[in-house]
Order: C-alpha cells, then sequence, then structure tokens
C-alpha cells in the first residue's frame, strides 16, 4: 500500500468524483471503521467482546501518556511509532524510500545495499522529512455551527464556517509552538479541531536493501501470500528542551511521553489486532451510480495514463544504475497507483458492491417517502445528476493534470520560476513598473540554494520524452476545443509532432537543467526568461487547468448541499448505528482480530507465511526476487535466532481484517495490551474495492510480523544495538 505523495497524484485522487461519505452497511461488523481516538469509548465493549484489555484512555488521553503520543504521521503521508525512549521510529520501507533515494548515490546506493548506523553520530539527517504527532483532538461542530444564521445561502454559509476555523485555529495555538486544523466530518455535518506537534529533524539510522524492503516489487504488490520486510527505521531529535528545532549537531534524541513495547510472543488466529494511524482517504460511501462512473470513465483513464508514464520512465531506468536511482520512487509511487485502479476496477465488476449500493439508496427513499421527510426527497437523485453533468469535465481535468503536469520541467517553472518571473517583470502601459534589482538577486540567490533538491530525481532525456508522450496522448484523447493554447503553436510550428516540441523546448530553456539555470540565476535578464519556451508553457497550462478547474468545481460544489442532506438522512434513518467519518488524513484506531481468509473457491490462504516462502520465490535472475547471499544463508541455515517461532519457522508477515487505507502504511499492529507485533504495510488484490466499501469475507490487511524485523536488524544488518534500546515483552 504505497503512499501516493506526489504533487500530481495527491491532486488526481482527491478530485475523484467527489467522493463523499454517504451510507455504510446496515450495522457495521466489529472489525469495519476508522474510529476517531477521541470517541473511542463508544467501541470498548465490542473491543473488549474481542480480546482486547485497553480502556479508552490508554488508547487517547490528554492527561496522561496513551498510545496517540507513540503513533506520529510520517513524511505527511504515512504512519511511524515510537519503540524506544530515546526518539527510535519504525515505518514502512516504502515510507521511508523518498528520504533514503535522496541520500542515495551511486557510490553510496542505500537503496540497492541498505544502510545501518552503528553510532548515533553516523545517523543521516533529511532536510525534507518531518514527523506530526496529534496532541489532542476536540469537537468543534456547535462552536462552528452557531455563526451561521439559518437560511444563510450556501456561499454565505462556507464564509462564516471559515472565518470561524481561522479565529479557532489561531485562539488553539496561541503562545505554544504547536499547529492547528479544523476539519469537517460527514460533509460538513460535523466539525473536529486537531492540535499538533511537528518534529523536523528527522534521521535515518536503518534500512535492509529493498531486496528485502521491496522484496516481490511490482509482482507482489497488493498480494498475498507476501514475504517483504517492508521496514525503514529512523530517529526523531529535539532541542534540549525536548521541543521541536531545526537540525543542529547540538540536537538529542526526542523523549517522547510514551512509547511502544514490543511483543515477540507471536500472534494466532483470532488474536485481538488494532491498527492506529493516519489514513488518508477513503471512498466508502459513494452512491451506486458514482461507482459506476468510477469503475466505467475514471479509472480506466487513470490506468492508461500512468501505464504510458510507467513504459518512459522503465526505458531509461533500465539502461542508467544513476537514473534508476534518481526516479525510484516515483516510479514506485505510480506504479502503486496504476496498480491500484487495475485492482479497484477488476473488483467492482467481480463484487456486487454497487448493486448493493443501490439497494441501500432504494431502502433510504422508502424510508424517506415513509417517514414524510420531504427535506430529502430527491437527494439521491440530485447527486447522481450532478455527477452525471461533471463527468466529462472531469475526465478531461483529470487527464490535464496527469498528463500535462508530468514533466517535472512543467512543474519546476509553475512552482520556481514564476516566482522569480513575477519579480522581474515589469509590466506594460498602466502596469508598468520600476524593478527592484535588490528585489531579483534575492530571490535568484534563493532559488539558487535549491538546484540540488529541484534536479535530483530529474533526468533530462527522461523528461524530455515524458512530455512528447503524455502531450501527444493528450492532444489525441481530448477534443481540440480543450486544448491548451500553446497547442496552436506545436501544430502551426512543429506540424503537430509534440517530440519535436520537447526538443525545441528542452534544448532552449533555462530551467531544462541544473547547469543551465544555475549559470541564468548568476546574471538573470529578463528578455531570456520572457521568452522561455518553458515559462510560456506553463503559463500556457495554468491559464488551461484554471478554466477546467472553475467548471468542475462550479459542478462539485452543486453536490455540498444534497450531500449533506443525505448524510443527516442516513443517520436520523438510523439513530442506533455507529457511524464512522470517512478517512481524511486525521488520526484513527481501527480493531479486529488475525485472520486467514478464502478468496475463491477451493482457495485458501493461511494467516501467516514464513521464511520458506521467501527462498521458494528467490530468483536471482529477476530483480524483483533476489534475495542478499547473506539472507540466503541465514534462512537455508535456519538460522533464526531468538526470533524463531513456535513452530520452528521465522515468520514473514500475518494478515489481519483491521479497516486500513493508504496513510496507514508504516502503522504499528497492535495486540490486545497495546503492545507492538507488527508494521501494516499493504492490502490484498480481492479487496481492492476497499476504500469504497468493507467486504468482510475478504477484507484483509498485511502486515510484516515483528520478529521478521527484528531478526533482520539483529542478524542480516548486525544492529542489535538498536534492539537494545526497545522494551520487548513476551505476552
Amino acid at each position: 500500500m504505497k503512499k501516493l505523495k506526489a504533487t500530481w497524484v495527491a491532486l488526481v485522487l482527491n478530485l475523484c468524483i467527489g467522493l463523499r461519505v454517504l451510507a455504510g452497511p446496515p450495522t457495521p461488523p466489529p472489525d469495519e471503521g476508522m474510529w476517531l481516538p477521541l470517541l473511542i469509548s463508544q467501541n470498548i465493549e465490542e473491543m473488549r467482546a474481542l480480546g482486547f484489555k485497553l480502556t479508552a484512555e490508554d488508547i487517547y488521553s490528554v492527561n496522561k501518556s496513551s498510545l496517540k503520543d507513540a503513533i506520529p504521521q510520517f513524511a505527511g503521508g504515512c504512519t511511524s511509532e515510537l519503540i524506544s525512549p530515546d526518539g527510535l521510529i519504525l515505518t514502512n520501507h516504502h515510507c521511508g524510500y523518498d528520504a533514503i533515494a535522496a541520500r542515495s548515490t551511486t557510490d553510496h546506493n542505500y537503496l540497492r545495499d541498505g544502510f545501518w548506523a552503528m553510532t548515533r553520530a553516523e545517523e543521516i539527517p533529511n532536510p525534507d522529512l518531518e514527523v506530526k504527532f496529534l496532541v489532542r483532538m476536540e469537537d468543534v461542530t456547535s462552536r462552528l455551527l452557531a455563526q451561521v444564521a439559518a437560511g444563510a445561502t450556501e456561499d454565505e454559509r462556507e464564509r462564516l464556517v471559515q472565518e470561524a476555523i481561522t479565529a479557532l485555529e489561531e485562539a488553539a495555538i496561541e503562545g505554544t509552538h504547536y499547529t492547528a486544523e479544523v476539519k469537517d466530518f460527514f460533509n460538513g455535518s460535523e466539525y473536529y479541531l486537531f492540535v499538533y506537534e511537528v518534529f523536523t529533524d528527522v534521521r535515518l539510522v536503518g534500512t535492509p536493501p529493498e531486496s528485502v524492503g521491496k522484496f516481490g516489487g511490482d509482482t507482489d504488490n497488493w498480494m498475498w501470500p507476501r514475504h517483504t520486510g517492508d521496514f525503514s527505521m529512523f530517529r526523531i531529535y529535539a532541542g534540549p528542551d525536548n521541543k521541536p528545532a531545526a537540525y543542529s549537531t547540538s540536537n538529542v534524541p526526542y523523549k517522547p511521553r510514551h512509547f511502544l513495547k514490543i511483543n515477540v510472543g507471536g500472534v494466532k488466529k483470532g488474536d485481538p489486532a488494532m491498527v492506529m494511524g493516519w489514513p488518508g482517504n477513503t471512498d466508502r460511501y459513494l452512491t451506486g451510480h458514482e461507482m459506476e462512473v468510477q469503475a466505467e470513465k475514471i479509472n480506466p483513464l487513470y490506468i492508461k495514463l500512468f501505464g504510458k508514464k510507467l513504459e518512459v520512465i522503465k526505458t531509461y531506468m533500465d539502461a542508467d544504475p544513476a537514473v534508476k536511482i534518481q526516479y525510484a520512487s516515483e516510479y514506485a509511487r505510480t506504479a502503486n497507483a496504476w496498480k491500484y485502479f487495475i485492482g479497484q476496477t477488476e473488483g467492482l465488476a467481480k463484487l456486487d458492491v454497487i448493486e448493493e449500493k443501490k439497494q441501500q439508496e432504494k431502502a433510504f427513499n422508502a424510508w424517506v417517502a415513509q417517514s414524510n421527510k420531504s427535506e430529502y426527497e430527491g437527494v439521491i437523485r440530485t447527486i447522481n445528476d450532478n455527477v452525471d453533468a461533471s463527468v466529462e469535465g472531469l475526465q478531461v481535468f483529470l487527464h490535464m493534470n496527469v498528463s500535462l503536469f508530468a514533466p517535472k520541467l512543467v512543474l519546476t517553472t509553475f512552482q520556481k520560476g514564476f516566482g522569480l518571473y513575477s519579480v522581474m517583470d515589469p509590466g506594460t502601459g498602466k502596469n508598468k513598473r520600476k524593478v527592484d534589482a535588490a528585489e531579483v538577486r534575492a530571490t535568484a540567490d534563493a532559488l539558487a540554494t535549491q538546484l540540488d533538491e529541484i534536479y535530483g530525481h530529474y533526468h533530462m532525456p527522461v523528461d524530455r520524452e515524458t512530455m512528447a508522450t503524455m502531450f501527444a496522448l493528450y492532444a489525441k484523447d481530448i477534443a481540440a476545443d480543450k486544448h491548451p493554447e500553446i497547442f496552436k503553436l506545436v501544430q502551426k510550428k512543429f506540424k503537430g509532432d509534440y517530440a519535436a516540441y520537447a526538443a525545441f523546448v528542452y534544448a532552449n530553456s533555462v530551467f531544462a537543467t541544473k547547469e543551465k539555470l544555475a549559470a541564468f540565476l548568476k546574471a538573470p535578464k529578463w528578455s531570456v526568461l520572457q521568452n522561455d519556451p518553458a515559462i510560456q508553457l506553463a503559463q500556457g497550462l495554468v491559464s488551461a487547468v484554471r478554466a477546467e478547474y472553475g467548471a468542475y468545481q462550479q459542478h462539485q460544489h452543486a453536490n455540498d448541499v444534497p450531500y449533506r442532506q443525505y448524510v443527516a438522512g442516513l443517520r436520523e434513518m438510523q439513530p442506533d448505528k455507529k457511524f464512522y467519518p470517512n478517512a481524511n488524513s486525521t488520526m484513527r484506531v481501527t480493531y479486529g482480530t488475525v485472520q486467514d481468509y478464502s478468496p475463491a473457491d477451493a482457495v485458501h490462504y493461511d494467516y501467516y507465511t514464513t521464511a520458506r516462502g521467501i527462498l521458494q520465490k528467490e530468483d536471482p535472475k529477476d530483480e524483483e526476487f533476489v534475495v542478499p547471499d547473506k539472507l540466503v544463508q541465514l534462512l537455508k541455515n535456519k538460522d533464526y535466532g531468538r526470533w524463531v517461532a513456535e513452530d520452528g519457522q521465522l515468520h514473514v508477515c500475518v494478515l489481519t481484517n483491521n479497516d486500513i487505507t493508504g496513510g496507514n502504511s508504516g502503522s504499528p499492529l497492535l495486540d490486545g495490551h497495546g503492545h507492538l507485533i507488527g508494521l501494516a504495510f499493504d492490502g490484498n488484490w480481492e479487496a481492492m474495492t476497499g476504500d469504497l466499501v468493507y467486504d468482510t469475507a475478504l477484507k484483509r490487511t498485511i502486515n510484516v510480523d515483528i520478529r521478521y524485523v527484528l531478526f533482520l536488524i539483529d542478524k542480516l544488518a548486525g544492529a542489535s544495538h538498536l534492539i537494545d534500546e526497545m522494551e520487548l515483552v513476551k505476552d
């Protein structure tokens, strides 16, 4: 379950057909639901029935240390957990992948070879990495909605609520070093305030080679049985006062309010299992028609576009080891998204979720008619009509964002170049102005300090071919009246040859290479910048995106009121049901049990895998299934050390029926006492519709067994000093 955090991925995934919180199953099974930790007391009796020994205050408390204090969000899109009193954290290998790749070179290839700091002094800083702790959360619904007068229009409501949110956020952190945000739930029916503490000095401590951390590659991604050691280790550093501080050699390891004990006693089927983390986005409660649109109109577009981009990148990665390092993270994210949409589309076709959703909607409409609830009459029809009205524009908008912003050159020019352009622009006519030379110099100097960051994962031939391929695809798929103005230049000057146009842009833009931009920034000239083809391209694309986005937003806002009405009606219709809100990158709790499953007739999957499967899958000729020589020998000799299970095997991965999604990657898998037994890292192929609907029989979470993690640290890496920091128990 790789994180999808690149700018274009985050954008398109957040725009999927107005993915809203609507109606869940009539009675969620105990293992379904992503519950807010503040409200977990409503679930404690169900948890106890499954075998949990925890209290609500053990999970979430503002007065004493609790589990929430040991589980920070990692890098904005994953989860991690503290496992020592000295700030040591675990997360997935794929969550640390960006940082590991950024620190890798052809001489020190930590992706290929792994890395282990044998002393604290060897731990590697990551200037672009942060972790975020939840300090507290609070229901502020009544305080916000009290600002909205009865009869207010939707625009007035939105303005008043936003003003109240700003005031609440500012008041919540006044006089502190915290940050705060208010997020809406149930389509604006409820609002919660979240206060956070953010640490930015996070250092790489250890990572296995990707042949371990990514074992199985794209082939095994989303699949079970799994044999992947998907973990990496970092350490949080703080100032002498234990508060967040910018990187400094004088910083010290963070002393957490709470860290997790590690249970090395193993698990068996039926044992209680809890996942706490930061799930990103679920679309669990779409209407049936929206699911049809997703399967028939949206997902096929994603699959085609992501697949085409992967083809381009892989050609160059296979030919050049340096390019393979540069693009490893982007390729992994893109491949993950591509396979995700393939699986979701197949699941929607095979399972009955669309028809089940439509039956639920019939029940809702019948209740509306029977109960004389005229305020809810026709809301489903209105939602679906608005979706139909917006889908064509959405396809154009998504194609535009994935295809036209696929080249890194476009994003660099858009994100960095426009700042310099604006301070150098002398204007014309009434808008003519005097350019401030000092401001230009300062802006150029600031941009010069970012060159390594900008071009660290950039290879011009890859980017140039990406532009040629993706632009040509957009021109072929999308009607000419939706083409950016710059495409007219391609037709006129280059006779529709997008490869020739791309060659022209990269040959003549100062943004095309690090060296060109560095030279330009030493003595920037307005005439050069004004006529730069990348600047002109970015300007044209921004104008095109704004036009399409405006139309898309207009359609989406048309559903604000009917969606809110629908949610209110569903909750009124089922007053005894505990509704859980859609995931939105806020901390959640999900509880269930260790479970096997049967994905098809006469097929049964056990709930755990062992090291035997690693040797069975090993293939030195296939880079996805290469196993390091040292690990091969350890496994063949059954040299498992103290991490061996009671059955004499080394257990590698374990299945649970926890309800997770992207963002939960790296989340701790906890036993009934709140002790660490594994790390969540993926979902299973048969339940790829899991973001849309929870399937009790098929939905599973794939976790790496903590004993395999400790085995790799101890026996493969020889870093037992890290284990000495931890507190091990055997429940």
